[in-house]
This record gives C-alpha cells, sequence and structure tokens, in this order.
C-alpha cells in the first residue's frame, strides 16, 4: 500500500486523508508480509491514562504526521506493556511450534540440534501471545538494548556498536552476531514498540485511508496527540488505528488496533513510563557470564536446516507470492505446490485436525478452509492456493473466485 505522494500541506476536506510528508514518514516503514503479520502483531495494554486530556495547540492531521517524520529521538529509556489478543485458538502447544516456524524454523529454539535459545528469531516470537512487559533503551544509531521480563527470568538483545548480543537467562545462553558498518540498530522480526508499529501503519496510508486528529491525551506522563487512521473502504478487518504521538518529540508513545468486528483492541503497545534523558553508558555494556553457552551466528547458520526441496517452500517465504486488490483490501497469494492441507505420516489425520479450526467453502474457484483471527484471515485451498490479508472472509472468497 504506497503512500500518499503530495505536496498538500492540509487535509483535502472533513474526514479526508491528509497528503503532508508521506514520502519522510514512509522512509520509516519497515515491511511486513502479509502471512507473518499474525506473528508479529502485538496488542493489548491499558487504555490511555485518564488523567485529563491535556490542552495542546490545534495541529491537522498533516502537521502532525510532518512532525511525526521530522521526529530524531537518538537517546531514550523506558517500560513498554504490550500483549495479544487476535482470538486464535488453543492448540495445545502447537502454535509455539508454528511461530519458531515462521521465525527461522528448526534449529532456532535451542536443543539438541545445535539451535540457540538466545538467537533473537526464535525468542521474540513470545510477544505473539500473551501480556509482556519489555524494558527498551537507546543512545544513538549503534547502542539499544530490549529486554523482555519473564517470570524468574529475562531475555536481553543488546546492540553495543558491531557486537550483537542475545542472552536468556533461563537456560544461560548467548547468541553473538557482528552488525555491519553502519547497519545501526539491528533487524528485529517482530515489533515491540509504539514507534515500530506506527511505522507500519504509516506505510499503508494511501488514498483508501482517512486519517485525523482527534484530541490529546496523556501517555506515561506526557502531552500527545491522538492520531486517528481508519480506512475508507469496506471489507477489511482493520476497524481504526490510534497513536498518541508526543506533543514535544512527534516520537509515538502508543499504537492502538481497534478491529472492525469491534471488542477488545488487536494490537496496543504503550509506554508506562519513559525517559529522553541519555541512559547509563553500563546500560549497553555485556560479557557472556561464566558458564554460558555461547553460540556465534556463522555457526548457527552452519547448523541450520537445508533449504527446502522443488515444491516444497520454506513457511514464511514462499516463491512466487503476490499481492492482489490495493490498500486496506490486499491480499496476499501464492501457490504451495498442488496441495492443500497437509497431512500426517502414519495415515493420521493432520489436515482434519486443522481443518477443524477453519471454515470451510465453496465458490467459482472449487472449495477449501478459511482461518480466522480477529485481524489477519487465511483461505486455503483444497488444490494448494493460499489467500491472506487483513480481510474479511467474504473478500477471501471473492478474491478467489476472480483469479480463476
Amino acid at each position: 500500500m504506497a503512500p500518499f505522494d503530495s505536496d498538500d500541506n492540509t487535509t483535502a476536506g472533513e474526514g479526508e486523508a491528509p497528503r503532508a510528508g508521506r514520502r519522510k514518514a514512509a522512509r520509516y516503514v519497515v515491511p511486513v508480509a502479509v502471512m507473518g503479520v499474525a506473528a508479529a502483531t502485538i496488542g493489548l495494554v491499558p487504555a490511555l491514562a485518564d488523567s485529563g486530556d491535556p490542552d495542546l495547540p490545534k495541529v491537522t492531521a498533516g502537521q502532525l504526521l510532518q512532525k511525526m517524520a521530522e521526529s530524531d529521538v537518538q537517546r531514550l529509556s523506558g517500560t513498554v506493556k504490550i500483549s495479544t489478543d487476535l482470538g486464535l485458538p488453543d492448540l495445545g502447544g502447537l502454535e509455539s511450534g508454528l511461530m519458531s516456524g515462521v521465525s527461522g524454523g528448526p534449529g532456532r529454539a535451542g536443543g539438541d540440534d545445535g539451535g540457540s535459545a538466545a538467537d533473537p528469531s526464535a525468542k521474540l516470537t513470545a510477544l505473539a501471545s500473551g501480556t509482556h512487559t519489555l524494558r527498551v533503551a537507546a543512545d544513538g544509531p549503534d547502542r539499544q538494548k530490549l529486554s523482555l521480563m519473564e517470570n524468574a527470568a529475562e531475555y536481553s538483545l543488546i546492540h553495543d556498536g558491531k557486537d550483537v548480543w542475545g542472552y536468556d537467562s533461563r537456560s544461560n545462553e548467548v547468541y553473538h552476531s557482528t552488525a555491519p558498518d553502519g547497519a545501526g540498530q539491528p533487524e528485529r522480526q517482530v515489533p515491540a514498540t509504539p514507534k515500530d508499529f506506527a511505522e507500519q501503519a504509516l506505510g499503508a496510508v494511501d488514498e483508501t485511508t482517512s486519517v485525523t486528529v482527534d484530541g490529546t491525551a496523556q501517555v506515561a506522563g506526557r502531552d500527545a496527540y491522538r492520531l486517528v487512521i481508519k480506512p475508507r473502504q469496506s471489507g477489511s478487518t482493520v476497524g481504526v488505528i490510534s497513536v498518541a504521538v508526543d506533543a514535544k518529540t512527534g516520537m509515538p508513545l502508543k499504537f492502538t488496533l481497534t478491529p472492525a468486528g469491534g471488542g477488545a483492541a488487536v494490537v496496543d503497545a504503550g509506554f508506562t513510563q519513559v525517559s529522553f534523558a541519555a541512559p547509563d553508558a553500563s546500560t549497553f555494556d555485556f560479557t557472556p557470564p561464566k558458564g554460558a553457552k555461547v553460540t556465534e551466528a556463522d555457526e548457527a547458520a552452519h547448523k541450520a536446516p537445508e533449504a527446502p526441496e522443488p515444491g516444497h517452500e520454506a513457511v514464511g517465504g514462499p516463491d512466487g507470492m503476490k499481492v492482489i486488490g490495493e490498500g486496506w483490501n490486499s491480499i496476499a497469494t501464492f501457490d504451495t505446490g498442488g496441495q492443500g492441507l497437509p497431512t500426517a505420516p502414519e495415515g493420521g489425520d493432520l489436515g482434519g485436525f486443522l481443518g477443524s479450526f477453519g471454515d470451510r467453502v465453496k465458490g467459482d474457484f472449487g472449495s477449501g478452509t478459511v482461518f480466522k483471527t480477529r485481524l489477519i484471515n487465511a483461505l486455503i485451498t483444497d488444490d494448494g492456493t493460499v489467500y491472506a490479508g487483513a480481510v474479511t472472509k467474504d473478500a477471501l472468497v471473492k478474491a478467489a473466485d476472480a483469479a480463476r
């Protein structure tokens, strides 16, 4: 979904999307494959602090977007509360294995296969379910730290110059990699802060979107404006996106995504405490603890599973994937190679088990199964074609019919 490309600094009319600073805002966007959105989506923390709406100067949506685009916060420390309410069925632990496959496949979660429990590509997928507390800190482009607080344990991802360390205190394992020169902050597969989510939402702003300013709020003791983003199109599962933007720095402090179906937020990540002072330099120091198992990134790469055979695509990155539709109704589609739901070995019915969590549908395309969450839905046809997006079941069936 391409951002607006306009020099207009005002809204085109009441309720219409502003056209200011789109190209500059879009540079922050972190691309996320549609099939990975459900695994990467995080949400539901307490609502914006009810301490009275601050009295701030009036701004247009275009001016607020421009302020976000120009925001250049280099130093901060704080606490972020995040949890998930995707409405996924309880698969008895199977979802953990699926998340591991999306994030990097076997060999990424520790154990006898040579993987590391401290590998961030697997560890941070824990944010895809439950309620979590994160502590974050940054001091310029070459020093950041993110800590995931767990029950009697902690996982930390530290970037200090060329070194990137992951440390899992529960298993006492360390994962080490080297950042290339000029790489800046290391890439995380899973968004973890309000800024991460806001960057992705800004990338979805185009002619199919309404963007407005809806009052003010206080978040983590700071005055903020409320930026409201809504799809204009019908058929999307996205209802309303609200971003609390710090009035002074322009940095997103809280992000909330409410589904079109109503109810609790699907995505809601917010600071409960934040400071823009420089963190203590020792915050980013790390030395592997005595007795810790240290895995080097190069070593882990050599032990990773071999590439899939032709016709068996890796989870999360299928070849030939294309996007149909536009705006918030965009749908990703790809061919699995002529096979629908998988069957288990030795005569088991894995396809039947998975199918029990979906809805059977029929159309001009044939028949298939739709798997639904409160945000991302996916249709897998019996002949092995996948259609997925933040759209309704009817929209998926219509797209499959149109493709025939």
